[in-house]
This record gives C-alpha cells, structure tokens and sequence, in this order.
C-alpha cells in the first residue's frame, strides 16, 4: 500500500507554568512541531509526566530514539515495516531513557503514541493515556465512524472496563491524571506497549494522535465532539485546525496532537483490520540484521537536550513562548481566509473554561517515585531542605545497596544510627 497524505500538528501550551511562571511545555512530536512534511509515514507523540522532574527531557529522548530506530531500520518510507522492528524501536527507547537517568532526571517519565504507515497498512502502539484514533467521515457526526480508538493506561479506564464505575461517574473522576503504565528509566519491569494493526485504510480517513489535554472538553472525550470535527461538515483541514486549536485554547494542560488525512491509497489487495495481540521478536536467522542506534551516538534532539548528559532544559521564557505562538499561527497560514462553520467561530470565541486549577492538570504515575530531586519544578517556589537532600542521599544509599524497601532501609538505619549514638554517649560517659 502507498499513500498520499496531509499532516498537521498542533502544539500549545496551555495554561501550564514552571516554578518561575514561564509557560512549560513537556510535550514533543516527531516529527517536530511545523516540521512535519506529506512524505512522512512516522509520526510520534509522547506527553512528558507533569509533577515529575525532566518530563520534557524523558518525552523528547523517546520520540527521538523511536523515530530513530525505525528510520535507520525501515529506511524506505514506502516499505514494509515489520512488527520486532517497532518492538525493538521501543526498547531502545526504554534504554534511551536509561542511559540518560542521572539526579537531575530522575523520577522522569512520559506517554508513548505512534503511528507507522507501511506497505502492509498501519501499526499503531501506545504507552499510556495519550490516544490515536482511526476515523472514517461521513456527512454528519452521526455518519462519522471511530474504526478504533486505544484504551487508555490509566486508572479511571480500569475502573469503568472492569465495571467498578459506571460511564457517568467516570466523567466525574476525581484522579483522571493516574496513568497506570508510563515510559520511565531504570524500571525493572517495563510497561508493555499494545499494539494494533489494520489494513482497512481508504481515502478520506483520519488518524488522530492527541495527547490528553486535547480532550479536557467533556464533548471530546466523552460525546460527539470528535466525530463532529472530522466529518464533512467542518469544511477543510485548515477549519479542523482551526476548530482544534479555538476549542482548547483555554485547557489546562499542554495539548498536542497531529491530524494525518489519507487523501489517497494504492494498494495490492483488501485484507481486513485485525488486531494484533503482543508479539515479541523471532529468532529466526532469515531476519534483516538491525542496526544499533546507541545513545551516545544520538544528535542533541528537539529540546536542547545532549543525551549523552541529559541535562535539564532552560525554562522557556515569556518570548520564547511568544515566537512558538508565532510560529504555531504560521504553520497554518493555510487556514487564513476561510469561512469556518458556525460552531468553530463559537468555539474560538467562547472556549470551555477551565474547571479546575492548573495544578490539578498535573501529570501522576501510580507506580512512580514522587518528583524530590533538587532540579524538580517546585510548584510552590520554595527551596529544597537540607533534611529533603539528606533523604535524597539516604534513597541513593538504599539503591546502591539492592535495597528495594524504603520503609525497611530506614528502619534499618534508624537502628544503625541509634546503636551508634548509644555507643558514642557509652564511651564518653566513662
């Protein structure tokens, strides 16, 4: 299958902020924001963990060592893509992170989406709550249909899947941000990512990668919204942007995504969509030999970030956010001049205001260790204590010495340091 396409992205801020009140983002695309051409055939989209330290850095080492592995792997556009190629490009991404967890990174962690068109279809995967939808339009959003949509890996979609909470009280959810499975460094058992894969491609399909501040509007992640944006009655790509960008302008969270329109496709056959369960890499000897993308190797990505140090990124300024705002309203030039439905000047004049602090758009990873390094955006403004960096030195310690229950080791220095204490007092004393 060969396809000919139009991609956008969208890229905002939101209404987040570091510890200095200059806009954050720890969102990153591949390709990059504005950079994106109609000959690509990857793209990916990782949402860093807000509340954790460095999720700018952990989204950009994953979008960058994924992109890279399958570039260097699948280097024909057009071709076939196969399934360990993208297993395998995720690994080395889990080891991308790895290499570079340091003090100053640690506690890093972000979503994963990507879509890979390929000769034999489509193969989307997912880590966590960062969706890709497949939409085929019609007229109307009633006549809009989602061919697929990945589950979320968070703890709301547990609860309402295994029927703990019913659809109503899921829209209500207090800890919508728990995502249950993250990219993370130095995990000892990583989160596996799920995999679909369809040939059911036709022209005038959509696919949909957003991270989850897209959907903050109940309409978008819960009613029509969606199906309403990519039928006909939107009018043009440009409007779908436009629509996108009015309709959360207000969100509270970064909110980034890339809409892939399949204008047409060439194919060879008509197989069906089917899903495909988790497969792991064969051992076969007739397999193509991969080639080893080493982080080291790697050049300094989209953020800034060298990721043979991996330092922290500078916190983005009032200007620099003013020339991305630029930049964003550039990169849709093409839109100027259009007469938008009606519902998209609404949406543009009137957005959904936020119901909730900006804190609470916060990122959380129920298996995470809590953000408490010296280099972590401290949403209050206040300095670290030296108690705070002692119990830093102390979890080191721990880590070093295998011992995985913090509870534990502190009881166990408490004992040690007791002893000593009471030994010290015993030889003075006489």
């Amino acid at each position: 299958m060969k396809y000919l396409l139009k991609a956008y992205s969208i890229w905002e801020f939101g209404q987040r902020k570091d510890s200095n009140g200059n806009p954050h983002q720890e969102d990153n695309l591949y390709p990059a924001f504005g950079q994106q051409s109609d000959g690509d055939r990857l793209f990916v989209l990782c949402d860093g963990m807000g509340g954790h330290s460095a999720g700018e850095v952990a989204s950009a080492e994953v979008c960058n060592a994924i992109s890279r592995y399958i570039n260097a792997n699948c280097p024909d556009p057009e071709g076939d893509c196969p399934m360990f190629v993208i297993i395998d490009a995720i690994k080395a991404a889990f080891d991308a992170l790895d290499a570079c967890n340091s003090l100053a990174t640690r506690g890093m962690g972000t979503t994963m989406t990507m879509l890979k068109l390929h000769s034999h279809g489509a193969t989307i995967a997912h880590i966590g709550d960062s969706r890709v939808y497949h939409i085929r339009p019609g007229k109307s959003a009633a006549d809009t249909v989602i061919l697929h949509k990945t589950e979320d890996h968070s703890l709301v979609n547990d609860l309402l899947r295994n029927g703990k909470i019913t659809p109503e009280e899921a829209r209500a959810f207090p800890n919508k941000n728990v995502i249950t499975r993250a990219m993370q460094p130095m995990l000892e058992e990583r989160p596996e990512a799920e995999f679909y894969r369809t040939t059911d491609i036709l022209p005038g399909d959509f696919f949909y990668l957003c991270s989850d501040g897209m959907l903050e509007q109940d309409d978008m992640n819960y009613g029509n919204g969606l199906q309403r944006v990519f039928s006909d009655e939107m009018g043009s790509d440009a409007d779908r942007v436009t629509y996108l960008r009015g309709a959360t302008i207000d969100n509270r969270d970064n909110h980034t995504a890339f809409i892939i329109h399949i204008i047409d496709v060439l194919h060879d056959d008509s197989e069906n969509r089917e899903e495909v369960p988790q497969i792991e890499p064969s051992d076969d000897d007739s397999e193509p030999e991969l080639v080893d993308i080493s982080p080291d190797e790697s050049p300094v990505n989209e953020v800034g970030v060298d990721n043979a140090h991996c330092p922290v990124p500078p916190a983005i300024s009032a200007d620099q956010a003013s020339t991305v705002e630029q930049q964003s309203a550039a990169a849709q030039t093409s839109s100027e001049g259009a007469t938008p439905p009606p519902f998209i000047a609404a949406a543009t004049a009137a957005p959904v205001a936020p119901s909730a602090s900006p804190q609470t758009a916060s990122r959380q990873y129920s298996s995470a260790a809590p953000c408490n390094t010296a280099f972590c955006p401290d949403p209050e403004g206040q300095s670290r204590s030296l108690f705070d960096k002692f119990a830093d030195f102390l979890d080191d310690v721990f880590t070093a010495l295998g011992v995985k229950n913090r509870r534990l080791g502190a009881l166990l220095f408490g004992v040690i340091a007791v002893s000593l204490i009471i030994t010290i007092l015993v030889l003075v004393l006489r």
